[in-house]
């Protein structure tokens, strides 16, 4: 069932953010050390939790914009702040000026969009950029299931998307090489494993994660008839292959950093 972008923005704060964003905010957190900059951009703030928590390490030192995809989202943000009586404005319109860094989640970009998007953190930024993302190896088992329900479904020839999914899953040496071509220097990759777990196929399948995030993205190039096919088919096989255990896919997440010269 398709939702409007509001019922998304709402799924994204109730379910996304604790089971996925969460997973990249915790590498920034756990590897990033602040230093002082007179301000500080959070680009694509989702829900607003960790550009509150970062302005909250931030103490007042410098100056924290945030940027949200959509006005939803923006809402959403705004009204956890004022909550929290918290000084911190979200926005969907980006700063006028550049920002001295430049923070972003970049874990629902399309691995095609990745250049454009470094190119853009470049131009926000006069000093540095962070973004978090899932690198290749990312799905690995959910990738193969698919590629399994296309032969049983007799759509094999559709198999060869799911290798471009596999094949421009952008690695940690490749993503060097896109911001290295930004002109950006002191690259840095993080990396830690880590997984989702779902007790059934069905539940794999009918995750807000999975169902409104991840899979539409992945299944693009299929018919509506198509991906409701694949989707039953896919949680079958997950079912019929994890012999009575929980399913667990796993996931790179991956921080970068870099600066400008």
């Amino acid at each position: 069932m398709s939702k409007t972008e509001k019922e998304i923005a709402f799924l994204r704060g109730l379910y996304v953010d604790e089971v996925w964003t969460s997973k990249f905010t915790d590498i920034f957190d756990e590897n990033f050390k602040f230093e002082e900059h007179e301000t500080f951009l959070y680009l694509n703030a989702g829900t607003g939790n960790h550009a509150l928590a970062v302005n909250e390490r931030l103490a007042g030192n410098s100056l924290l914009f945030a940027v949200c995809e959509n006005e939803h989202l923006q809402e959403i943000s705004q009204r956890k702040a004022t909550t929290l009586n918290v000084e911190l404005d979200f926005s969907t319109s980006m700063p006028l000026a550049e920002s001295e860094f430049v923070l972003a989640d970049a874990s629902f970009i399309k691995p095609e969009e990745l250049d454009d998007f470094i190119a853009k953190l470049e131009k926000l930024s006069a000093r540095g950029i962070a973004f978090f993302l899932p690198t290749a190896g990312s799905f690995g088992e959910v990738f193969s299931f698919l590629w399994e329900v296309f032969v049983d479904l007799d759509i094999p020839d559709k198999g060869t998307e799911i290798e471009r999914l596999i094949a421009n899953a952008p690695t940690v040496s490749k993503i060097e090489e896109v911001v290295g071509s930004h002109k950006l220097k002191k690259f840095a990759a993080k990396t830690k494993n880590e997984y989702l777990e779902f007790e059934t196929g069905k539940d794999f399948i009918e995750s807000p994660l999975i169902g409104y995030f991840l899979l539409p993205n992945w299944l693009d190039f299929l018919t509506e008839k198509e991906k409701e096919q694949v989707m039953d088919k896919l949680a079958q096989k997950i079912d019929d292959e994890r012999d009575g255990l929980s399913f667990r896919c796993s996931i790179k997440a991956t921080l970068v950093t870099a600066r400008k010269p």
